[in-house]
């Protein structure tokens, strides 16, 4: 087993875009993956303060715009920290010494982070916005997308500590969802949930986050891990599906905020094709226009689309 210096899933390699998980083990078992009605399943394994996984946000999203016909998304938790006690260690030993990776990581990535949390109220676990997410799922697979998504926002650019309770159920009302019926969940069924998806992390000898394996109906099979560029995604649906076709979208300016309410200016890149300087002057014409609105994080922006 590798040292915890080198797999303190706090501080993720850049380069590779993997925030490493500790202590997971492959039993070797098999595991039956119920499919739907589209010809992939992809089963994503993430955790909601992975910094790498805020990273991959405009690959999956394009991914979904392209190829959403293709394949359905199943997202499971990873247990990236379950409390600061496990690690005492190498270059990251305490709070605070993850605020300058993770500003390093959201630079690399052009997916902007303010890692000021870390000195301002630093978060003692990841299980508890975890075990959220799994609350939102129970109201539909796509209020887990959103509620995933405003937590993500609230941690990487507005500070908020997600382990707490009022920030978990002002995400729940923001994003639409029945907030009675998510604090049941979440002190009841999510936690059963949430465990199985850690159990089938173990199972599949997943070792870090974002991992993303792909499966197909025929038993075919693929893995993406780590930070990856669009084009890796997509290969891989191809690899499982050669005669996979590219869905038109929308590609204007206002019109990728009819998909998404909300977009940081890496992702508007990738989805209207301008480059990145491209992509902020237009943005910021369309902010000075009254079209979109913003917030200004320490680091960059992000961008509302109006309803």
């Amino acid at each position: 087993m590798e040292t915890t210096e080198n797999k303190n899933p706090l501080f993720c390699d850049i380069e590779t875009g993997v925030c490493e998980a500790l202590d997971v083990v492959n039993t070797g078992k098999e595991t039956n993956l119920s499919f739907q009605t589209k010809p992939i399943k992809i089963i994503y394994f993430t955790d909601p303060i992975c910094s790498s996984c805020w990273g991959i946000e405009s690959q999956l999203r394009k991914l979904k715009l392209e190829y959403g016909d293709c394949f359905e998304m199943d997202y499971h938790m990873g247990g990236l920290l379950p409390a600061w006690d496990n690690y005492s260690s190498g270059s990251i030993n305490k709070p605070s010494d993850v605020a300058q990776h993770w500003e390093e990581a959201g630079s690399y990535y052009e997916m902007p982070i303010d890692g000021d949390v870390w000195f301002e109220d630093p978060l003692k676990s990841s299980y508890p916005p975890s075990i959220a997410v799994k609350a939102a799922e129970l109201q539909g697979k796509e209020k887990g997308v959103l509620y995933m998504r405003r937590i993500r926002e609230m941690l990487f650019l507005e500070k908020k500590n997600i382990t707490k309770w009022e920030y978990l159920q002002q995400a729940a009302f923001e994003v639409g969802l029945d907030t009675f019926q998510f604090i049941t969940d979440y002190e009841g069924k999510a936690n059963q949930l949430f465990q199985e998806d850690l159990n089938l992390g173990r199972q599949l000898g997943v070792r870090g986050f974002p991992t993303l394996l792909f499966k197909g109906a025929d038993n075919s099979q693929g893995l993406v891990y780590g930070f990856k560029p669009y084009e890796d995604y997509v290969n891989m649906i191809k690899k499982i599906i050669p005669t996979a076709q590219r869905k038109e979208y929308d590609h204007s300016p206002l019109g990728v905020f009819s998909y998404f309410q909300t977009l940081m200016t890496k992702e508007f890149s990738l989805l209207t094709g301008h480059s990145f300087v491209a992509a902020e002057k237009i943005l910021y014409g369309l902010l000075d226009a009254g079209k979109i609105n913003s917030f200004k994080s320490k680091n960059g922006v992000l961008w509302v689309g109006k309803q």
